[in-house]
């Protein structure tokens, strides 16, 4: 049996996802391949870019060689994991890999056959997940428990009601709807405290919460989406807006400019000054938190917030795996912390384009 294989018995035995590794007896390879979406726009293509920027420090330190390789879709990354194997290249250290979706796990389970450590990141696929040498991901829950923290901290009640954009039908929007309702039923704590006791929510007030169904991320069909709420002349009192994504929060923005909500509507939405909340770290939504952009829908709003999901963390990915090879411990189960980005805060987080 491979020092790599008793290593992951061992983690397993002594507590599952929050075990902790130390490097294989071959931790002096030099070469670490990096897979991860195209580098193109937006959130995942933001992770490409961070993960070149990492590999290029990585690699001038002249212990490791850092590659990185993007993958447009699941077939080609499961192509790409396969081929890294047949190579059999004997320096190759470890693996760092940002699965494009589930399908990808039959690629994970070759190079766990094949002895090969990896680093998976965001997307943890939970039927290989105890196989890894970490899980890197953000803190899914704690974003929607920062937007609901943030909510009653601007004086949000029980039974108010609110709207909430919804990512897709994946376990990420289940995750950030938890985190959203649990915070307002007392169960889970943000930035180290629950809800006063005397504004909890009760599981009926609970159902006063609308879900969109799933926008599937995107900016335009959140525009839509908010155009048509906004057609029904009453919708124009809900005055919280939980989008869980950033792009989704630019959809209501844009809708708010554009010309497909009367704007005698518009007004009467105004008037109960609504909050917004989004999530990752774009950049078009920090300028409009810094007051930038969205100068004329901005002023009119109670509130702009981004609870942070940063592309930066497969930087993250990328240094456990070499501080597992050096030798170091790291924890399995690598939940980052998320932060609530308001004006007072906004110039300490760096965005993404």
């Amino acid at each position: 049996m491979t020092n790599f294989k008793k290593n992951i018995i061992a983690a397993v035995v002594a507590g599952g996802l929050s075990a902790m590794f130390s490097a294989p007896a071959f931790a002096a390879d030099k070469n670490i391949i990096v897979l991860t979406s195209p580098e193109d726009h937006g959130w995942t293509g933001s992770v490409a870019t961070f993960a070149k920027e990492k590999a290029k420090e990585i690699t001038s330190q002249g212990k490791y060689d850092v590659n990185v390789i993007t993958c447009d879709n699941a077939g080609y990354q499961i192509n790409q994991i396969e081929d890294i194997i047949a190579q059999g290249d004997k320096k190759l250290a470890g693996i760092v890999i940002q699965p494009i979706d589930d399908t990808v796990m039959s690629g994970i389970q070759q190079i766990v056959n094949a002895e090969i450590p990896y680093v998976a990141f965001d997307r943890i696929i939970d039927g290989v997940a105890n196989t890894a040498v970490s899980n890197v991901k953000g803190d899914n829950e704690g974003i929607g428990a920062g937007a609901a923290s943030y909510f009653v901290d601007n004086g949000l009640k029980p039974g108010d009601k609110v709207y909430v954009y919804e990512g897709d039908t994946s376990s990420v929007t289940t995750l950030r709807n938890r985190g959203f309702v649990e915070y307002l039923s007392g169960k889970k704590e943000f930035n180290g405290k629950k809800i006063a006791d005397n504004l909890k929510w009760t599981d009926e007030q609970l159902k006063n919460i609308t879900y969109s169904g799933a926008m599937n991320w995107s900016r335009s069909s959140t525009k839509t989406s908010f155009e048509s709420l906004m057609g029904e002349a009453s919708n124009a009192d809900i005055k919280w807006f939980y989008a869980e994504d950033d792009e989704l929060a630019m959809g209501i923005l844009e809708a708010l400019r554009g010309g497909g909500i009367d704007e005698s509507t518009k007004d009467k939405f105004y008037s109960h000054k609504p909050f917004i909340t989004g999530c990752g770290g774009l950049e078009e939504i920090y300028s409009v938190i810094r007051g930038e952009d969205y100068k004329d829908i901005a002023s009119k709003l109670g509130g702009i917030m981004s609870v942070t999901y940063s592309p930066s963390m497969i930087q993250t990915a990328e240094q456990d795996m070499v501080d597992y090879l050096d030798g170091k411990k790291v924890t399995q189960d690598h939940v980052i912390e998320c932060h609530n980005v308001t004006k007072e805060n906004v110039k300490d987080f760096k965005s993404f384009n």
